[in-house]
């Protein structure tokens, strides 16, 4: 009994360091975004990420995957490691902020809905309650963050295709937990997207001679926590819970962003902002429930000892 227990407790924790990874990320990215190229800054944090991988890889003996996790480290590189960062990269550029948040959280209800078709996850009625709780309060936090006039079409499409890619990486990175550990399949992952933004390698070697130390060093940090860390905490809950709850657990990070653009920018959110942030927090909440199984198990009965 408590083996599950600590498995689960576990499983929190790494998806905890997770959110709050990927939420320092948008501070971070504001100001490396502000020196380097969508591209060029994808590949900066993935070669960071991959050496970092790499070096623990070798450390723990972790070796090369297995010929039948592959598919799916490939294909999450491709989607996720690689497509995802510079089209979300590329499209903050094209929109405000809050346009980008608002469609790029569309991603963890295709992670539940691909889920359900590809891998056959239940979808049950705490998940879909919890991720509209949550979307509603990402959406809050989306529309208090948008400027007037700052978006555009081909932002919007970014953005979404963003989503798209990351929702794709996930249930394809799914099935490859259950055969490689985390740590494999988040180096291979991570190097496979890198070797796909190899193309942006000569813009990132103009742009690391220009760019303040404070962009570069944001740029590293990006690879080593938000990207090293953070996606090997994922795939080590990821392998321990659906992928479905673990796409509703993202929604915490909108409102963490909020919280740390306060403390870190001195940015004062709004009322709205802030209501926004709660729900997220609670449909999260929601959506991690789990019913009271022990108030529907029926009671034991007594042995009949008689003769």
């Amino acid at each position: 009994m408590n083996r599950p227990r600590r498995t689960d407790l576990l499983a929190a924790g790494a998806a905890c360091v997770t959110v709050v990874l990927w939420a320092s990320a948008f501070v971070s990215i504001r100001s490396a975004g502000a020196a380097y190229s969508p591209g060029a800054l994808a590949l900066g944090r993935l070669l960071a990420g991959a050496l970092v991988l790499g070096v623990l890889c070798a450390v723990r003996r972790e070796g090369l995957p297995p010929r039948s996790a592959w598919r799916g480290i490939a294909l999450s590189g491709v989607l996720w490691f690689g497509l995802y960062m510079v089209l979300l990269n590329w499209g903050e550029q094209q929109v405000d902020a809050g346009t980008a948040a608002l469609v790029v959280n569309i991603g963890p209800i295709l992670i539940a809905l691909l889920a359900s078709r590809v891998l056959g996850d239940a979808v049950p009625p705490r998940l879909v309650a919890g991720m509209a709780v949550s979307f509603a309060g990402a959406a809050a936090v989306g529309l208090s963050m948008s400027g007037d006039g700052g978006s555009s079409v081909l932002g919007v499409v970014l953005c979404l295709l963003a989503a798209v890619g990351y929702a794709g990486g996930v249930v394809a990175q799914k099935p490859a937990l259950g055969r490689a550990s985390a740590l494999q399949v988040t180096t291979f992952g991570c190097a496979t997207g890198a070797v796909l933004c190899l193309p942006f390698a000569g813009q990132l070697v103009r742009e690391a001679g220009e760019a303040p130390a404070g962009a570069t060093l944001n740029m590293v940090y990006l690879g080593v926590f938000p990207t090293a860390l953070a996606f090997t905490t994922w795939a080590y809950a990821l392998a321990r819970t659906s992928a479905g709850k673990m796409g509703a657990t993202t929604y915490a990070v909108p409102a963490l962003v909020v919280v740390m653009s306060w403390v870190a920018l001195g940015e004062v959110p709004g009322m709205l902002t802030l209501a926004g942030g709660a729900l997220c927090l609670a449909g999260v909440a929601v959506s991690r429930s789990r019913p009271r199984a022990a108030a529907r198990r029926p009671r034991p009965r007594r042995a009949d000892v008689s003769a």
